[in-house]
């Protein structure tokens, strides 16, 4: 029995360290392919650069997933591929960018860059509130399969896959599939952290994207101050970018525009995301309750039949909501 269990460990950490290899690859290889972005189009205006990176990103991201699933028959690891996108920007700053950036710059970007990573270990390791088996003194989380689940709703007084009644956040316990774990105050499964995020982590999630928004923008500054100086930015004609082409300008100007166009594609999508997670929190929902809202039946409000309908009208209410400032104070205190 013990050998088998070291044997299981050794073929899970090997596995793992599969993963983060071909992560790391794979983070490699986008860069590279952007890189081709400044190096064949460098007539072309920014925004159009910027387009055309946005679908090479997509495209590259689809199919390479594609033929490494299908094909090549691999996996990887999604907080390692977040990683090491960390890791190469970092190490392109150090080795090209950072020659022309001011010392303030220079320790803040690099002093966000280590936040991050501690950020990112701390998130994947967190409890994001798993709810234990049976008494408050078992150690033991809901671990079973989604088969096996449902056996176990009765003894912490579940409805299947739905929530407690209540009131409050912390009542609001929630199925995760990927966990296969309730977690309370389950707002989403993130797979790029790694984790579930839930009632003890979700402050943590919105400080580690403020992070990532933060050390983006600063690089974002700082590799614009590099591109002011080395002229790589200014547009030129196209004689002069084909002639561009056939002398085969260095891979370290194209890599600083292509992570320009990365870093303002990762800042676009991540406001958004940011923006959305205020909004949840000030009106005190969810992302798995507003897209599921129909599985939870305290949020259903069913309104009875007009005169000439046959059938009922389902709505979606939010009974959680109870003004920002309340909402806002709940979800701090419920983390403090």
């Amino acid at each position: 029995m013990v050998e088998t269990q070291d044997q299981r460990k050794h073929l899970a950490q090997s596995k793992s360290i599969g993963r983060c290899i071909v992560s790391c690859i794979f983070v490699f290889l986008t860069q590279l392919v952007l890189s081709l972005v400044p190096r064949f189009f460098s007539a072309f205006s920014f925004l159009t650069q910027l387009a055309l990176s946005a679908l090479l990103l997509l495209l590259f991201i689809g199919f390479g997933g594609w033929c490494r699933r299908r094909l090549l028959q691999v996996h990887a690891s999604a907080p390692a591929f977040v990683f090491f996108n960390i890791l190469f920007i970092w190490g392109f700053y150090v080795s090209v960018i950072r020659q022309a950036v001011p010392l303030l710059n220079d320790a803040v970007f690099s002093g966000e860059v280590v936040f991050l990573v501690i950020g990112l270990y701390s998130i994947l390791t967190s409890d994001p509130g798993i709810v234990t088996n049976g008494s408050a003194s078992s150690d033991q989380p809901l671990n079973s399969s989604v088969s096996q689940v449902d056996n176990h709703d009765e003894e912490l007084g579940l409805p299947c896959h739905e929530s407690t009644e209540g009131s409050g956040l912390g009542t609001r316990v929630r199925y995760c599939r990927s966990c296969k774990a309730y977690i309370k105050g389950l707002d989403h499964h993130c797979p790029a952290f790694g984790n579930c995020i839930g009632q003890n982590n979700h402050l943590l999630f919105l400080i580690l994207l403020f992070g990532f928004i933060s050390t983006e923008a600063s690089y974002l500054v700082c590799a614009l101050l590099f591109a002011a100086k080395s002229r790589i930015l200014d547009r030129p004609s196209m004689e002069v970018a084909f002639l561009n082409q056939l002398c085969s300008l260095p891979l370290s100007e194209n890599l600083a525009v292509s992570t320009i166009l990365f870093t303002i594609l990762q800042l676009a999508w991540q406001v958004v995301f940011v923006v959305w997670h205020i909004y949840c929190v000030c009106v005190n929902i969810r992302t798995d309750e507003w897209i599921n809202w129909k599985k939870y039946p305290e949020f259903l409000l069913v309104v009875q039949p007009q005169p000439g309908q046959r059938f009922a009208n389902v709505r979606f209410r939010n009974p959680y909501d109870k003004g920002i400032l309340q909402n806002v104070e709940e979800f701090l205190a419920l983390r403090a």
